[in-house]
């Protein structure tokens, strides 16, 4: 990738992402930026930068995923230590930000914790926001200073597209809310888009998936979500989905957290292949053959050669 040197870059890959942030480094053609990350016996953590970036154009590459609150204040102190070493710009990368579920007030006596975590990167000092597929977009309005966007749609697409060739397809989503995505997915594949309609009673995370809306029959189906924890609407929506007629089904998810269980749930139900990204790195256990990652680097690496020639990033998604 072509890096114009009209000031300097430097990338510094923080503990909750060690391979993306390589992978980004190895695309932007640069060297990450020599840094050390120690937890001390008490279990409080300290960072340290180990070159010179003083009037750079720094990226600190740290996902917020678990431990989610220890990865959270890692971010904070990195973004006050590039701060305090004359950084020019600081830009938050954020591959995956799990606090971005907590983004209202729907009952009484909680806290906004999406905008908790905002305000406090702002007050540290972060200049730019560089995320990925925002569970809730609004998030981008709590932030005073630019948030950047990106979709792994395009990562995604990439990958399915050789398939579709062949046979009928339906491109779903496993619930309403991310329903406008699917439609995007359906523009791209040039496939007709279902929406299941997904009762949830509680916060115990168990979805019921009770119909949808569509035609499945004699179908292929590839069902589209920005998160995967227990894989349960996925697994509901795939019975659902297998119960009128559909053909084989796949599912495509940006973040991949699977939690405990998610993967042995996920190896035994009725899907053939989930294709994640490698937004999130922590396994609570390793991956069976079912689940396939795409790697969102490249447009990482992208979007943060744009932002430092001050190029634009929409640009990046044209649907």
């Amino acid at each position: 990738m072509h890096m114009h040197q009209s000031k300097e870059i430097a990338v510094i890959v923080g503990s909750a992402s060690p391979e993306l942030g390589k992978k980004i480094c190895e695309h932007l053609g640069i060297a990450a930026t020599a840094s050390e990350v120690i937890t001390f016996s008490e279990g409080n953590t300290f960072v340290r930068v180990l070159e010179n970036v003083r009037g750079k154009d720094t990226y600190i590459i740290q996902g917020v995923n678990h431990p989610v609150d220890r990865n959270f204040m890692e971010l904070l102190f990195w973004v006050d230590a590039l701060k305090l070493a004359s950084a020019r710009q600081v830009t938050a990368v954020i591959p995956f930000f799990s606090y971005a579920k907590g983004d209202k007030k729907d009952e009484p006596r909680v806290s906004i914790r999406a905008r908790v975590c905002l305000d406090a990167l702002e007050a540290v000092g972060a200049d730019r926001v560089l995320t990925m597929d925002l569970h809730s977009p609004q998030i981008q309005g709590f932030f005073r200073k630019p948030v950047d966007h990106l979709f792994a749609r395009t990562a995604i697409v990439n990958h399915f597209e050789p398939m579709f060739k062949n046979g009928d397809w339906v491109v779903a989503s496993a619930d309403v809310g991310y329903g406008k995505n699917a439609f995007k997915f359906g523009q791209e594949l040039n496939v007709p888009v279902v929406i299941g309609n997904k009762l949830r009673k509680d916060h115990t995370e168990n979805a019921q998936i009770w119909n949808i809306v569509g035609d499945v029959k004699d179908k292929n189906m590839l069902i589209v979500d920005d998160i995967i924890f227990t894989g349960g609407s996925l697994i509901a929506m795939a019975q659902a989905a297998k119960a009128q007629g559909a053909k084989d089904i796949y599912a495509a998810v940006t973040h991949g957290v699977l939690t405990q269980g998610a993967q042995k749930k996920l190896s035994e139900s009725v899907i053939k292949e989930i294709v994640v990204t490698d937004t999130v790195e922590y396994r609570y256990e390793e991956f069976g053959p079912k689940i396939k990652t795409v790697s969102v680097a490249p447009l990482f690496a992208e979007a943060i050669s744009r932002i430092h020639n001050n190029e634009s990033i929409s640009a990046l998604f044209p649907v």
